[in-house]
């Protein structure tokens, strides 16, 4: 069983950490465009690389956009690292010392792939330590959101839970205090973010969930002054990311 990644860039953060037995595909005759993800794969020793007609490809990911590379990762055995890291709730709190700040970031019903990859890019460039998913009614860590978070997506642990509001519940005997995303919240310059903050960000259309918002400890909002009344999902975290990591530097 394998994972397949396309886009660049997402191939080349995913031939870093690609597992023994992986195959890079790359339509014949596409000249130069490829010869990078090429060399890159020559070098790991571990990816084979095949040339394949561009129909091939084209079935191989159900014509989605391409551009000549598909890279088909092994998945490996747990911990060696290949795929999107994947962690239970309760053993990421077990990791953490006692003093350690972290930060968590729950997703309500993200349904749009595209949402989910910028949100994941984010995430990584905000050192975020725990993206948490719901099983149901929510955009998984496909080929897509792995394509449109430039394989950042690799990098950032992920929970995929059953049953979201007890994992929030859970992590708040754990001493973190939870945040929601709301536009009657508080401002956000004017909230104090603590060591040990959960984010959570609600559906593109409806929010955060009446039950998961009950959960919230704050409610915040990012105070804007244009035409339109909300910002897509996915800029809105990454403002909100940064604040409460440059509040937790300055600690």
């Amino acid at each position: 069983m394998g994972e397949k990644i396309i886009g660049f860039h997402a191939i080349e953060e995913g031939l870093k950490r690609a597992a023994a037995g992986s195959v890079l595909y790359l339509v014949r005759g596409m000249g130069s465009n490829t010869q990078t993800l090429e060399r890159q794969a020559q070098l790991s020793g571990k990816v084979i690389v095949k040339k394949i007609a561009k129909v091939e490809m084209d079935r191989m990911v159900d014509h989605a956009d391409h551009r000549g590379a598909v890279l088909d990762l092994v998945i490996p055995v747990k911990g060696s690292g290949a795929r999107i890291p994947a962690i239970s709730v309760k053993e990421f709190c077990a990791s953490l010392k006692e003093d350690d700040s972290a930060l968590v970031l729950v997703l309500d019903e993200i349904t749009d792939p595209q949402n989910l990859g910028a949100i994941l890019r984010s995430a990584d460039q905000f050192s975020v330590s725990l993206v948490i998913i719901p099983e149901r009614r929510s955009a998984q860590a496909n080929t897509t959101v792995v394509k449109v978070s430039s394989g950042a997506a690799h990098y950032v642990p992920l929970a995929t839970v059953t049953n979201m509001n007890r994992e929030i519940e859970y992590l708040k005997g754990q001493g973190f205090w939870v945040y929601g995303a709301a536009m009657n919240g508080q401002a956000v310059y004017k909230t104090v973010f603590p060591k040990r903050t959960v984010l959570v960000m609600g559906n593109e259309g409806k929010g955060i969930g009446q039950l998961t918002q009950k959960l919230c400890d704050h409610l915040v909002t990012i105070p804007m002054t244009g035409h339109i009344d909300s910002l897509n999902v996915s800029v809105a975290t990454g403002i909100l990311l940064y604040e409460v990591r440059r509040q937790q530097a300055t600690k």
